[in-house]
C-alpha cells in the first residue's frame, strides 16, 4: 500500500504544489524527485509515480510552474493543454526553476522519512532531472526523453547550458530515448552522449528503444507504449536501486 499527500514546499517565487507518495511501511526511504512533462500534476505522471514508490522509494512530484496562471492547474492532454504547457514553460527561466529545484532538495533533504536523493524526469522534465543532477546531494538521475539538452533550449532561455555543465554531475546517469522521437533524433542523440562521454562521465547509461515515440511512457493516447514503459520503469528501478 501507498501513503499519498498533498503538501506545499516553500520557495523564494512562493510555495510549490506537491503530489508526496511513498510506502506505508518501513522507512527511511531515498527519495526520488520527479519532474512531469509540459502537463504538470496529470494523473498519467501520478501513476508513474506511484508505481516508483512502490518499488521503495518517496516520490516527490513538483509542479512545473508552480508561481504563474498554470499553478494548480493540471493540463489536459489536448491541443489547448499543450499550448498552456508551452507557454508555461516560456514564461519559466532556468533561474526560477533551479531555484524552485533547490527548494525542494531542501525540503526532502530534511525530512526524518528520507535517506537518499534521486531525480527523474519526462520530457522537459527529463531536462530539469538533468540539471538536478548538478547538484551534488543528487546520488543518480534517470532522464526520461529530455527535451533540449543538446541545443540548451529550457523555458525562457534558447541556451540554459545544461550539457556544458556535464562534468559537474558527480552521481550516476542513465538516459532513455525512444528511437522515433522527433523532438530528439539521432544527431541530437549522438550530439548529448559525446558531451557526456567528452565530459568524463563513466557511470552513465544509455537506453534508446526501437519505436519509441517521444512521451511513450505516457499512458494517456496512441503514442503509449506499455511493454516499453514497463521496461523503462524496471530499467529504472534497477538503476536507481543501485542494481
Amino acid at each position: 500500500m501507498l501513503h499519498e499527500e498533498r503538501l506545499r514546499v516553500p520557495a523564494p517565487d512562493g510555495d510549490i504544489r506537491t503530489v508526496l507518495i511513498s510506502p506505508t511501511a518501513g522507512g527511511p526511504w531515498p527519495a526520488v524527485l520527479l519532474y512531469t512533462d509540459i502537463f504538470q500534476l496529470a494523473e498519467s505522471t501520478l501513476r508513474s509515480a506511484r508505481r516508483l514508490a512502490s518499488a521503495g522509494f518517496l516520490v516527490c512530484v513538483p509542479e512545473t510552474y508552480p508561481h504563474g496562471e498554470l499553478a494548480g492547474v493540471a493540463l489536459e492532454f489536448d491541443d489547448a493543454g499543450k499550448k498552456a504547457g508551452l507557454a508555461g514553460a516560456a514564461a519559466t527561466t532556468t533561474a526560477q526553476f533551479d531555484a524552485d529545484r533547490v527548494a525542494v532538495l531542501d525540503h526532502l533533504q530534511g525530512r526524518a522519512d528520507v535517506e537518499r536523493l534521486f531525480a527523474a524526469g519526462f520530457c522537459i522534465g527529463g531536462h530539469l532531472a538533468f540539471r538536478a543532477a548538478l547538484d551534488p546531494r543528487v546520488e543518480a538521475t534517470v532522464c526520461f526523453y529530455p527535451t533540449g539538452l543538446q541545443d540548451g533550449a529550457l523555458g525562457a532561455d534558447a541556451d540554459a547550458g545544461s550539457l556544458a555543465r556535464a562534468a559537474d554531475i558527480g552521481g550516476r546517469l542513465m538516459v532513455v530515448f525512444g528511437s522515433r522521437d522527433p523532438h530528439v533524433p539521432p544527431d541530437a542523440r549522438l550530439q548529448v552522449v559525446s558531451a557526456l562521454y567528452a565530459a568524463g562521465l563513466t557511470d552513465l547509461e544509455l537506453h534508446v528503444y526501437a519505436g519509441g515515440e517521444h512521451a511513450f511512457m505516457r499512458d494517456v493516447g496512441a503514442r503509449h507504449d506499455p511493454a516499453l514503459t514497463d521496461l523503462a520503469l524496471d530499467e529504472a528501478v534497477s538503476f536507481l536501486s543501485g542494481r
